[in-house]
């Protein structure tokens, strides 16, 4: 019996060792099998570890062409700067013409029509009020009151800045149609009509013609503020472009002293003399269409607005005296690739502009900048400025031709030391001396009234209240007399300068004629303290200048754009012609090279890292680098 319970018990050890070693077996072939599934996965690993290693490696070389490729594109790159800056160096060492001096003398008649008319109302303004008074009293029959006179003779002076609003805000339409030279010819048939007008004033006994008349020869004179200065500033050469656009206000200076010197009253500042000395805006328009029509067009309107290269070349040639013209034909293709993104642009679009926002501000401040000063003040109302001061009315008429003297004196002075000292520092100086000069005019007024009872003080005080007008004049002269016009047409490339110029000019009218019109009230109100919001307006502009202005120099037209390419004035670049140079060799490199290959799709993770790079660089996109010899593998 025991010995059947021991062996039963042997079988079922037996049996439960069998057992474990069964479960046993069972859990070291599940861990067999899932450690062949890890070596599995390890090998797949592997394989994607030596594929990713073969894609990288293959990246490295791609990286180290692209490298080569770079340091190839920076030769060239370096050999195209220099090469612009020998064609700039040749551009700098054009000379005057003949016949540029020719083209300049024709266009700036223009300039001179816009003086003239601007000073020959002031010196016989008490003949004009004499004949207003006569023609009501005709009509009638009883005395016109003094200050309906007073007012009919502002509205005379202030309805020509009303045409000249017109006329500046339409000169970019009539440059872009009809050409700057054929603007300016077709402006002619305007200034011989309204100067026909005021001449006839007097024989029809009508003074509402003298008001049509003086408004027609302002939109005369307003498109020749716009189209001169364009015109001047496109067919000069780079290294003569300040001095030459500096005779616009020497035209505008001759033009003042010619109107106040007929104006005197040993020649046509009579009763009997003043239509003909109104009349007389005729013979500036008359001799330009003599003149003008053997004048080529502007080559950078011929060559960039209407694309006709051998017309521009052909009035190159002539211009420069010389068959050597690719290097400025050279600069004007540079000016034209740089603004193509602007090629035809509105005038609302130049408004909307981000990049074209800063230089129209600066354009339209610095033509406030001249109209705001004080000076047209000085212009209109000299003879009534100088007789409230103390003068007779003969020292009074001889004191403004002291003016006009002045102006054509100082504008003389100041075309060589346009492109030597350069805009930016002039109109500051400008600036600031007629802010000075004003202050003392203040003043003189000032001890003149609290001094009155001492003959002796009020003749004093009459010397110093002259001698400050004229320095403040001087100083105008200097700066603001040139420098806005000169700098309008600069900061604009081909494309938009023609908007820019319109409302630049605008904005120059609008100022004239509140001016005008506001001065006799404003003077009648302030008293002494007439010249004070002036003062206050120059120190504005003087701060706005020095922070504000960039100097343009010596810099060509697609140098100035990239001053503002990136919207933040002349911070953003302090090296403006390095940009300007590295914009041509871009251009040129855009032509030179083919058309980069379709991009190669790239996942999702990848497509969110390169917008994330992307973002930090938001604005204009960088010009394109030449494609790589052998196209980017799709993995990293």
């Amino acid at each position: 019996m025991s010995m059947n319970l021991s062996a039963k018990l042997d079988d079922l050890q037996r049996g439960d060792r069998q057992l474990e070693t069964t479960v046993a077996l069972c859990e070291i072939r599940s861990q067999l099998q899932e450690l062949t599934k890890s070596v599995e996965s390890c090998q797949s690993e592997v394989s994607e570890v030596k594929r990713d290693m073969v894609a990288i490696k293959q990246e490295l070389d791609t990286v180290q062409q692209v490298k080569e490729e770079i340091e190839e594109l920076r030769e060239y790159v370096d050999r195209l700067e220099e090469h612009s800056q020998r064609r700039k160096l040749r551009l700098l060492e054009q000379g005057l013409t003949f016949f540029l001096s020719y083209a300049i003398l024709a266009a700036v008649l223009g300039m001179l029509q816009f003086g003239y008319n601007t000073g020959v109302i002031n010196a016989p303004g008490r003949n004009i009020e004499n004949f207003m008074k006569d023609v009501y009293k005709d009509r009638y029959g009883i005395d016109i009151h003094e200050d309906t006179v007073n007012q009919l003779y502002s509205i005379a002076v202030s309805i020509f800045a009303i045409g000249g609003m017109l006329g500046g805000f339409s000169g970019g339409m009539i440059a872009n149609r009809f050409g700057r030279k054929g603007g300016l010819l077709l402006n002619n048939i305007l200034g011989i009509s309204g100067a026909s007008l005021m001449g006839f004033t007097k024989i029809s006994h009508c003074y509402e013609m003298l008001f049509f008349g003086r408004f027609i020869i302002g939109v005369n004179c307003g498109l020749n503020t716009s189209l001169v200065p364009m015109y001047i500033s496109e067919i000069a050469p780079l290294n003569l472009r300040g001095g030459l656009g500096t005779v616009n206000q020497l035209a505008v200076t001759v033009g003042l002293l010619l109107s106040q010197v007929l104006g005197i009253e040993q020649i046509f500042g009579t009763d009997e003399g003043w239509p003909i000395l109104l009349g007389l805006a005729i013979c500036p328009a008359i001799l330009q269409l003599l003149l003008l029509p053997a004048c080529p067009e502007s080559p950078r309107y011929l060559l960039i607005t209407r694309q006709w290269e051998e017309e521009a070349r052909r009035a190159l040639r002539r211009l420069r005296a010389s068959n050597q013209v690719e290097e400025d034909i050279e600069e004007m293709r540079a000016e034209e690739r740089a603004q193509q993104a602007e090629a035809s642009i509105s005038m609302w679009e130049l408004l909307c502009s981000p990049t074209l926002r800063a230089p129209l501000l600066i354009g339209v401040v610095m033509q406030l900048s001249q109209q705001l000063s004080g000076i047209n003040a000085v212009f209109y109302y000299s003879t009534s400025l100088f007789t409230s001061s103390g003068l007779t009315d003969e020292s009074a008429k001889f004191a403004t031709m002291g003016i006009g003297a002045i102006m054509v004196g100082m504008t003389l002075v100041s075309l060589p030391l346009m492109d030597r000292t350069g805009r930016r520092t002039l109109h500051l100086y400008g600036l600031g001396g007629m802010f000075i000069f004003s202050i003392f005019i203040t003043i003189s007024f000032l001890i003149k009234e609290f001094f009155g009872y001492v003959q002796e003080m009020i003749d004093w005080m009459s010397y110093l209240s002259v001698v400050s007008t004229l320095s403040f004049v001087v100083f105008f002269a200097v700066g603001p007399g040139s420098i806005p016009w000169l700098i309008t047409a600069e900061l604009f490339s081909q494309g938009p300068r023609p908007s820019a110029m319109a409302i630049a000019v605008l904005v120059n009218w609008m100022a004239n004629f509140v001016v005008g019109i506001c001065f006799p009230s404003m003077k009648a109100l302030l008293d002494n303290y007439t010249f004070l919001p002036f003062s206050v307006f120059l120190a504005i502009f003087w701060i706005f200048t020095y922070k504000k202005v960039p100097e343009t120099k010596n810099k060509t037209f697609e140098e100035i754009l990239a001053l503002f390419r990136n919207s933040n004035g002349r911070d953003s670049f302090r090296d403006s012609r390095l940009y300007g140079s590295m914009m041509n060799c871009v251009n040129a490199l855009e032509q030179q090279l083919p058309p980069p290959p379709p991009p190669a799709p790239v996942d999702e993770k990848h497509d969110s890292l390169s917008e994330q790079s992307s973002g930090a660089g938001e604005g204009r996109p960088p010009p394109p680098l030449p494609p790589p010899r052998f196209p980017l593998s799709g993995t990293v």
